[in-house]
């Protein structure tokens, strides 16, 4: 930058560098989805279209930051954890977070059409974007433990809302009121009773979110979705006894094709001890 008598200003700009030796977590989010998904026709309660673009586009973003360890997403909502050692953008908070909102945004408006045909945009969609640090691994687990109870919580109350408005014929006021004060075992009651649904047989990118990991070169890459196979809470071990490293496999029902080479889509458990297991290099990477 050339030097001149203006140059002082800079000196109103804030230091935003983040403390060493902290996890740091950029977490964006869809700025009036609720609106943006009526508008462009979004299926409720789940739209695979828009989840599959959602992790597309988290997937630019692990690809142009290699230090990113691992991407948590559900809804319109993406996490991105950032090893604890990286000196990306000098660790200055600005800079990541909008530096990851932008190739987000710009990810999400270029691979529309791969997921969304000529349904054209009715207006751009905006995302904001906020940076978190994590100092301990244990924060680190809570926090993603906290986003993937979210998404679970979300989606039994939608599922249920929007059975009784499509199946039931109710207004979405009464719906609303029919689910009022339930706990999470009436709303999967009401699903066993009234439409036959056992929620833990529904699709896991739905209950569990999507977990984006760096696959390793020996494996194959593509969407991991286990969602035909019953996944016990706290685990990411699935029927049969085999972890959900030794699963890696391509499904090809959906998002195969478009899956990113060298990272994996995985929709499996994360809140408990299972899945730290099986992929400890997460926390710990191997020293180079």
């Amino acid at each position: 930058m050339a030097k001149s008598k203006f140059e002082y200003v800079k000196q109103f700009e804030t230091e935003d560098r983040l403390l060493p030796n902290c996890w740091i977590v950029v977490r964006i989010d869809g700025k009036g989805f609720h609106r943006f998904s009526e508008q462009h026709n979004y299926i409720k309660p789940n739209d695979d279209r828009a989840l599959d673009l959602m992790s597309r586009a988290a997937e630019a973003i692990m690809e142009e930051f290699k230090d990113i360890v691992l991407a948590y997403g559900q809804s319109d909502e993406y996490s991105f954890v950032f090893k604890k050692n990286t000196n990306v953008y000098n660790r200055r908070a600005s800079k990541l977070a909008t530096n990851v909102v932008s190739l987000f945004a710009s990810s999400f408006v270029y691979y529309w059409p791969r997921y969304f045909g000529t349904q054209m945009m009715q207006y751009p969609p905006a995302f904001d974007s906020r940076t978190v640090l994590y100092p301990s691994d244990k924060n680190l687990r809570d926090y993603l433990s906290w986003r993937q109870a979210d998404c679970h919580i979300n989606n039994l109350y939608n599922t249920c809302f929007w059975k009784l408005i499509h199946e039931k014929g109710l207004t979405p006021a009464e719906s609303q009121e029919r689910l009022k004060g339930t706990m999470s075992s009436d709303k999967n009651e009401l699903l066993f009773k009234e439409f036959e649904i056992n929620y833990n047989n529904l699709s896991a990118v739905h209950r569990k979110g999507t977990i984006l990991l760096r696959a390793k070169n020996d494996q194959i890459n593509g969407d991991l979705d286990l969602g035909l196979q019953l996944i016990p809470s706290g685990s990411s071990t699935a029927r049969g006894g085999q972890s959900a490293k030794s699963q890696r496999v391509v499904s090809n029902l959906r998002a195969g094709k478009n899956s990113r080479p060298n990272i994996d889509r995985l929709h499996i458990d994360l809140i408990g001890d299972q899945f730290w297991t099986d992929f400890p290099e997460i926390l710990d990477p191997p020293k180079r």
